[in-house]
């Protein structure tokens, strides 16, 4: 088990000087059935740190954004897709500690026991070396979703769509995938978005996550609302 810690540590970017609490930030409450403790209470922890490290890691990197684009931009990375997007990278589903009834269900391939297993193991970090600690792990994390010109890193045109098709059309937007190209290693996907039925934007990306911004932000410059509203 150390060697796996080890291991994890590398790959997390923080030696613990309490691995037991690296250690409890692995444990999901079906291992332990109703006996001893969890990771919730870590995961409680976490997921407060980590709205902090990147609400300040954003104002810092988009220090001429309100605070309703702040907002936008941080729901687009602190959600339980993205977090558990971050376990699936740090490698956590091999290591997590569950129940027989999970192991079997595939709890370690779930996104919502990855998503918590990840805000645990940031609480973990708060816990073991401090706020600046872990502000370094997520700032690690998540330094190509707020690198300049990632599909991350913008507007949440998504949302903005939605926002703007309800107000003017009384529904939300349908998104399909109508092509899926390329390798495995080097896949490329087309989006397009349609409202009433009519199309209204096509996108292309490396992600289905990243055609479906690029298709949001042309359906937006086609209704003419490209431009999030201005404050008064």
């Amino acid at each position: 088990m150390s060697d796996a810690v080890a291991a994890l540590e590398a790959r997390l970017g923080h030696v613990f000087r309490r691995r037991d609490l690296l250690a409890l930030a692995l444990v999901h409450r079906s291992s332990l059935h109703g006996r001893g403790q969890n990771n919730e209470r870590l995961e409680f922890l976490g997921d407060a740190v980590l709205d902090l490290a990147v609400s300040d890691l954003l104002m810092t990197r988009f220090s001429a954004a309100d605070e309703g684009e702040l907002s936008k931009r941080r729901a687009g990375l602190v959600n339980a897709r993205a977090l558990a997007d971050r376990a699936a990278e740090l490698d956590l589903g091999p290591v997590l500690r569950l129940g027989r009834g999970e192991e079997r269900s595939g709890g370690r391939r779930k996104s919502s026991i990855l998503a918590a297993a990840y805000e645990a193991v940031i609480g973990a970090v708060y816990l073991d070396g401090g706020f600046e600690a872990a502000r370094e792990v997520v700032a690690r994390h998540f330094a190509a979703d707020l690198a300049p010109g990632s599909a991350a890193s913008a507007i949440d045109h998504k949302t903005r769509l939605q926002e703007v098709t309800q107000r003017r059309f009384g529904e939300t937007p349908q998104y399909s995938v109508v092509e899926a190209s390329g390798p495995d290693h080097d896949r490329a996907y087309v989006v397009e978005i349609r409202v009433g039925g009519e199309l209204r934007g096509r996108g292309a990306g490396k992600s289905k996550k990243e055609a479906a911004q690029r298709a949001a932000l042309e359906a937006l410059a086609v209704l003419d609302e490209a431009q999030p509203p201005r404050r008064a």
